[in-house]
């Protein structure tokens, strides 16, 4: 109801002053929310990990505890139970160290493998030896020598190297925190002492019979801890800069290295238990390990203390690495780690005082007497085995010492001691910043964990971050980078346009002031390509920009008057050598560029667009940040930089170049989009974290979602939806994503700039097969070619992007039969490479490659798998003999391609779609005869059954899984019937019309409108076969032509010429000189009258002269405007030299083609009176946007607005107001303005209210481009995108290729299937009783005999299937739930949109002032 009222209240404050108060809404232009929802969430799920990593390290630890209690000598077990306890300890050591050998040995084998230096290896594998000779050695002979309580504290001392490293190599970030590790060191030494001392008492006071020897597995205990420490010796040396080289090439060949270490490591825990225990103590009876009868007890305690010590290690490592992923380092990790030792003393203690009693039947008064009698307990073997061992373990402790008090004291400060001295050791844990899903490998030093001692491994083995050596930068802290938004339009209708703006201005909401720091460090441009923006008006033959770029510069207007309820503050409009461009300044201040190709100047289609601005934001922007003196200058002796308030302010697109200059290649991105793709900012963000995280990344993708209406759309939810949920994420898991579609991706410059990828997407296909290849499916092949060269392709399923599907028959088909061969052709091209590719990318291995040939396998055979389906549907319902059946559902399939073969396409969809309709019948029967037959069979264990029963469940589970999508399942029942139509007659359609390489979706209509003379009836055919291109060819169309050309020869007017001494506009302080056109469609060709601007002439003499500078500069921009189609006469060449002499006047007449004047008059449209006022009230409520300048701002609006009334009384809301009349309305608004703000004493906000009064009056301006980036430009479309002329012999050889290579995909397709279905027609004619497999049935409560007999092809098809999609399931559960850490992470680091306190607000103000000075270089200002 708010809203409601809240919008009635802003319309009625339109409709003051004009008639036409309405507008339009978009979805999602709302103000985004911080839903405090998720930041429940996220906390609640910090909470469960964290109580996660605490229990299982707990359990881990206790675990291993009881079980060296259970394997001690002291013990009141038998020897042979003892023993087996012993060999379950071996087990517990022996565990991680085959996880590690399984996951390095599968990376050996099927990723890529480097040979090591021997010399490293070696000595890794020394250390690596000397970490297991003191892991076993304490384990398997100190810890059942000791108590519970010594081996609990003892522990603690394996953190002495690592404190003695840091102190070494001073790895501090400030001096004084070097007390941390001299802390540790003397605690962990005072432990030490302690634990020498402890024993000397027990032995003097006779506390449990202590022997002499236990000195001897003291030094022994001292000893291993300290073998032990030196197993995180590496965590110092990669902190240290000198280091880190050295250790990136160990990086390398670490598998292998790991392979070869975990062997090692088994080999020495095995050789430490034989040699001590068979060889020394003797304690080995071999046949006692044959437990039977009673010992089954024996071996029940045994193998649950090794399974809950092994899968709570794991558990303990696994869940810690989550917390540091989702930003809870210190709850979730740091605490429960550090508090793992604390909590198993206090619950052994608590079990000790609760259940200890359990065991003697005497009442007793301390300690002392309780552990007397607990050792003439008789009962020893009915009891609580562990428990009581553990209680008895606790009695051999000096709390049982007749001194109680001391030794008891001095036990626990031990404890203390080696607990402190862990802490302070690890001391960095608490203070590290880890980024979102941040590369395990970035977390932690080593990928081993050692399960004996969890806790400790986890804190030792996390990273000491540093800066790093040679760029000085901080580890801990985010990388800038800037992000290039790139979306290619093509035919998009408004609604379409609303969407791809809406995001656009969704983000530069998100991202906000780009003057300012932000936490996602990134940057942003929206650059949006048009293809085929420019017509030819047939009366005048002039060349004008379309309706589609009309409605994009409306839809561009609406959506900023939706965001900040202004019109566009800065527009600018250049022409270029490929046509036009417009530029515009953002509401926060981020930059939007509309790049308008006419095809007659470049080639269009979106591959060459992509081509395009690749070339233009990795190429030409990337050359001219690396080289300063070759950016466009800003000239220091032009007034025009300097504002009467003493600022020098940069435009937003230099200042991008600036940026750029401090950010690598690698930390350059761009995001590709279509024209009519629907997201938000979350999206963005998440996709830069996959490519900020892992540098191997080339690109990554979103999840797609199809939005529209109808059948054909309901189809495509459910097929995304699958194709998603299982497909694209086993791509993900087990190898990379095959295809990041060019609707919503985000690649990596580095990968795109790398060798062969580029240059080699550059190709114009000359060959039949470059042209299903290279052009039907652009996105696949660039992605086939990143994968060649080693890059990484990731799917982020949490990033969200929506586009418009088809949703009529006809569309769908053709967008199909583009996809389909260019699919085949990019898979079938990559694993022919695939012994090359798997050698070059990690990713890539080659059981990848297998899985990837029998997905293909599988697609090829999907017309006989259909055609088989529907002979068993024939067979069951009409009771027909298995091979007719097959015979008859080979009919419809052979008719359709006999109809492909000598119809016309549109033919060919008419009938598929028929066809189509009569299969979903049939398919609806063969659903209920699947289910039929297992009544009938009285039992769901048929084949069938089982295979339909298991799909249904799985889909239910991954839709559970996706609880945003889960109503997508209601879709599955349309995919299901549409199975034939999806996979058999659109494989045939696709396939026979393989050489016909046209878009076939948003094909122009601009011709066909242009005939206006054609019948109303002609129209209507025209519409209904979907745009038929042979209806255009017509005399008429010539005729369009013949003027088009006759119209280029006659606008070769004479352009300025331009000199070495002109430089680029420089900005005044009101940032509003750039200016960028929007939506515009003029015309283009004609030089423009030198006098059709003389009201805006005469006022500029009129102005002041901040204001005469700062438009003559944005002129001067459209004097380095040139075409390369156009010439200049004499005269022309010497009015260019008379404005460069520095003529004013002249200056405003810069010839530009005809489209652009037009285009600036519909900006223009800005200075009505209507517009003005509702500008002004936007421009001071965002300029005043402070709660405390509230009354101010409104006064300010009253006022101003009151001015503009009486001022403009005589002005109707329509008219547009010549310069004079607004330099005399400036006028007065500012001397309003400064009178109000003089009176409330808020003269500090002078300065912006006066620069918002000047982009409410600013016009849009025509510019005129860099002579630099236009011969860029100039040689690039020379180069690369000079417009495509195709010879009637090349297009001849190129059409006989693409028939040739059409029937060879025809006939493979063919053969295979139809051997697929005769073998399967044969297996029928012979029977089932010769040759089947006999499956018994299984009827609940009935013993039967009866067998089910099945084909053995359909068997072995259906279980093929059948394991093809369990193993795509499970790697759905694996991405889930890393998406799900994703997600967590993101949402407690999402930005919440608040206003600033009025503090904040003045230190913006300042910072306003000097930061662009600050960023300004001198070479700059060089002439």
């Amino acid at each position: 109801m708010e809203d409601l009222k809240h919008r009635g209240r802003k319309r009625e404050g339109r409709h003051r002053d004009t008639w036409d108060p309405f507008q339009l809404n978009p979805v999602g232009a709302e103000k985004e929310k911080k839903r405090r929802c998720f930041q429940f969430a996220q906390y609640l799920v910090a909470v469960i990990v964290g109580l996660a990593v605490l229990a299982s390290a707990v359990v881990s630890k206790g675990s291993l505890l009881m079980l060296a209690a259970l394997s001690s000598p002291k013990s009141f077990r038998e020897p042979g139970e003892r023993q087996f306890y012993m060999l379950m300890l071996v087990f517990c050591l022996v565990f991680p160290n085959f996880l590690v050998f399984l996951k390095s040995l599968w990376r050996c084998l099927f990723k890529t493998f480097e040979s090591p230096n021997m010399k490293t290896m070696a000595f890794i594998c020394l250390i690596e030896c000397v970490v297991s000779l003191g892991t076993s050695v304490m384990v398997l002979v100190v810890m059942p020598q000791f108590d519970v309580l010594t081996n609990l504290f003892i522990s603690g001392g394996v953190c002495i190297i690592s404190a003695v490293l840091q102190i070494v190599f001073r790895l501090q970030r400030e001096s004084w925190k070097i007390l941390f590790p001299i802390c540790s060191l003397l605690l962990t030494t005072s432990g030490y002492c302690l634990l020498a001392m402890d024993y000397y008492v027990r032995i003097k006071s006779f506390v449990d019979r202590q022997k002499d020897d236990s000195y001897l597995y003291v030094g022994i205990g001292i000893l291993s801890s300290i073998l032990i420490s030196f197993c995180w010796w590496e965590n110092a040396v990669q902190a240290k800069n000198r280091m880190q080289e050295t250790l990136k090439d160990l990086e390398r060949y670490k598998d292998f290295v790991f392979v070869i270490s975990s062997i090692l490591r088994v080999l020495v825990i095995g050789a430490v238990y034989l040699i001590y225990h068979v060889l020394i103590a003797k304690t080995i009876d071999w046949p006692k390990f044959n437990l039977a009868g009673k010992d089954q007890k024996t071996l029940q305690i045994g193998l649950i203390l090794l399974f809950l010590q092994a899968f709570c290690s794991a558990a303990c490592h696994w869940f810690g690495v989550v917390a540091c992923k989702i930003h809870a380092v210190r709850m979730s990790f740091a605490l429960p780690l550090c508090a793992t030792g604390p909590a198993v003393l206090l619950l052994g203690l608590i079990l000790l005082l609760t259940q200890g009693q359990n065991f003697v039947d005497i009442k007793y008064k301390n300690i002392t007497e309780f552990c007397t009698h607990l050792h003439l307990a008789t009962d020893k073997n009915t009891t609580n085995v562990p428990l009581f061992e553990m209680t008895r373990s606790i009695c051999s402790t000096s709390l049982n010492s007749h001194y109680l008090q001391w030794p008891t004291a001095m036990l626990f400060l031990e404890g203390v001691c080696m607990w402190a001295g862990l802490v302070s050791c690890t001391y960095y844990v608490w203070k590290i910043q880890v980024q979102r899903i941040e590369r395990t490998s970035q977390l932690f030093v080593r990928r081993l964990y050692e399960s004996a001692f969890i806790d400790l491994s986890m804190l030792l083995n996390t990273k000491i971050k540093l800066p790093k050596a040679q760029t000085n930068e901080n580890q801990d802290e985010l990388q800038s980078v800037v992000i290039y938004l790139c979306a290619t339009m093509w035919h998009e209708t408004y609604d379409e346009m609303l969407k791809i703006l809406t995001s656009m201005f969704r983000l530069d909401r998100y991202r906000g002031d780009p003057k300012e720091d932000h936490k996602d460090s990134f940057d942003f441009e929206c650059h949006i390509f048009v293809d085929d923006a420019f017509m030819t008006e047939k009366e005048t033959g002039k060349r004008l920009v379309n309706e589609y770029v009309n409605d994009l510069t409306h839809v561009v207007t609406e959506v900023y008057r939706v965001f900040t309820n202004k019109e566009p503050d800065d527009v600018s409009i250049i022409d270029t050598p490929y046509g036009g461009r417009l530029m515009f300044v953002l509401p926060e201040g981020n930059m939007l560029y509309v790049h308008l190709k006419d095809k007659s100047l470049i080639r269009n289609k979106k591959r060459w667009s992509q081509i395009m601005y690749m070339y233009y934001l990795l190429g030409w922007k990337g050359y001219i940040t690396k080289n300063p003196q070759k950016m466009p200058r800003m000239d220091a002796a032009r007034e025009s930089l300097i504002s009467m308030d003493g600022e020098i302010f940069l435009l937003p697109q230099y200042d991008n170049d600036n940026k750029r200059r401090f950010i690598s290649d690698d930390n350059t991105y761009i995001l590709a989009l279509d024209g009519d793709t629907d997201f938000h900012p979350k999206a963005v963000v998440l996709l830069v974290d996959r490519l900020r995280m892992y540098y191997n990344v080339g690109a990554a993708c979103g999840r797609i979602h199809p939005t529209g209406m109808g059948p054909m759309v309901w189809y495509q939810k459910f097929e995304y939806a699958v194709g998603h949920w299982l497909q694209k994420t086993a791509e993900h898991v087990f190898g990379s994503v095959l295809c990041s579609p060019g609707c919503f991706s985000l690649f990596r410059g580095s990968a795109l700039m790398d060798d062969h990828i580029l240059k080699k997407y550059t190709t114009t296909s000359t060959r039949g097969a470059e042209y299903v290849q290279y052009d039907q499916g652009e996105d696949r092949w660039l992605c086939t070619l990143l994968l060649q060269q080693g890059w990484r392709v990731e799917y982020n399923a949490a990033s969200d992007a929506y586009t418009n599907s088809p949703q009529e028959f006809k569309e769908f088909y053709n967008q199909r039969r583009r996809w389909g061969p260019s699919t085949l052709a990019n898979t079938l091209d990559l694993l022919h490479s695939g012994s090359e590719t798997v050698k070059k990318n990690q990713s890539i291995s080659r059981l990848y490659i297998f899985y990837q040939m029998f997905t293909v396998g599988s697609s090829i055979l999907g017309p006989a798998s259909v055609t088989l389906m529907v002979a068993g549907a024939f067979q069951f319902i009409f009771k027909i003999d298995g091979a007719i059946s097959i015979i008859i559902s080979c009919i419809p399939p052979t008719l359709y391609i006999i109809i492909c073969f000598t119809t016309k396409a549109n033919t060919q969809i008419t009938i598929a779609a028929l066809m189509s309709v009569l299969y979903a019948f049939l398919m609806t029967a063969s659903l209920f005869s699947i289910i039929g037959d297992m009544v009938v069979q009285k039992t769901f264990l048929t084949p069938t059954g089982v295979f339909l029963i298991s799909m249904t469940i799985m889909y239910l589970i991954t839709a559970i899984l996706h609880p945003e999508e889960f109503g997508l399942i209601i879709y599955g029942l349309m995919y299901f019937i549409c199975i034939p139509s999806g996979y058999l007659l659109l494989t045939i359609y696709g396939l026979v019309n393989m050489n016909n390489v046209s878009w076939g979706t948003r094909e122009s209509k601009e011709e066909g409108e242009e005939k206006k003379h054609h019948s109303v009836v002609c129209n209507k055919d025209c519409r209904l076969c979907c745009w038929d291109w042979k209806i255009q060819v017509t005399q008429d169309a010539e005729n369009v032509m013949l003027q088009q050309i006759a119209g280029f020869t006659g606008q070769k007017a004479p352009l300025l010429q331009i000199t070495n001494n002109e430089t680029q506009p420089q900005a005044p302080s009101n940032l509003q000189s750039q200016t960028k056109p929007d939506n515009i469609t003029e015309k283009d060709g004609d030089v423009i009258n030198p006098h059709t601007d003389k009201n805006r002439k005469a006022s500029i003499k009129n102005k002041d002269l901040l204001t005469s500078h700062r438009d003559d500069d944005d002129d001067d921009d459209d004097d380095n405007l040139s075409q390369k189609s156009y010439s200049s006469d004499s005269s022309n060449s010497s009015h260019s030299s008379d404005e460069v002499d520095g003529d004013l006047e002249e200056m405003e007449d810069i010839p530009v083609r005809d489209w652009v004047e037009p285009v600036k008059e519909e900006f223009m449209k800005k200075l009505t009176y209507f517009n003005m006022k509702r500008n002004l009230e936007a421009q001071l409520r965002c300029t005043l946007n402070n709660k405390s300048h509230e009354d101010l701002c409104e006064e300010l609006v009253l006022m101003l607005t009151d001015t503009i009334n009486i001022k403009l009384s005589k002005a109707g809301p329509e008219d547009i107001l010549d310069q004079a009349e607004l330099d005399d309305l400036q006028h007065e608004l500012t001397n309003q303005a400064r009178r109000i703000l003089k009176n409330d004493r808020m003269t500090k906000l002078e300065k912006r209210v006066k620069r918002a009064i000047e982009k409410t009056l600013s016009a849009p301006q025509v510019q005129r481009l860099d002579e630099g980036e236009k011969d860029f430009w100039d040689k690039l479309i020379e180069r690369y995108l000079t417009p495509i002329n195709d010879t009637p012999e090349h297009k001849a050889r190129v059409s006989k290729e693409l028939k040739s290579l059409r029937n060879k995909a025809v006939f493979l397709y063919f053969i295979i299937n139809v051997l697929w279905v005769v073998a399967t027609f044969f297996l029928q004619l012979i029977g089932n009783d010769i040759i089947s497999i006999k499956i018994p049935k299984h009827i609940p409560g009935q013993n039967t005999t009866e067998y089910l007999k099945v084909e053995p092809l359909s068997l072995m098809f259906l279980f093929s299937f059948a394991i093809l999609l369990l193993v795509q399931f499970v790697a759905m559960l694996y991405h889930r739930v890393y998406t799900l850490i994703h997600v967590v992470s993101y949402r407690g680091t999402e930005k919440d949109y608040k206003k600033k306190d009025e503090e904040e607000e003045e230190e913006e103000d300042a910072t306003i002032e000097n930061q662009y000075a600050n960023s300004l270089y001198s070479e700059d200002f060089q002439l």
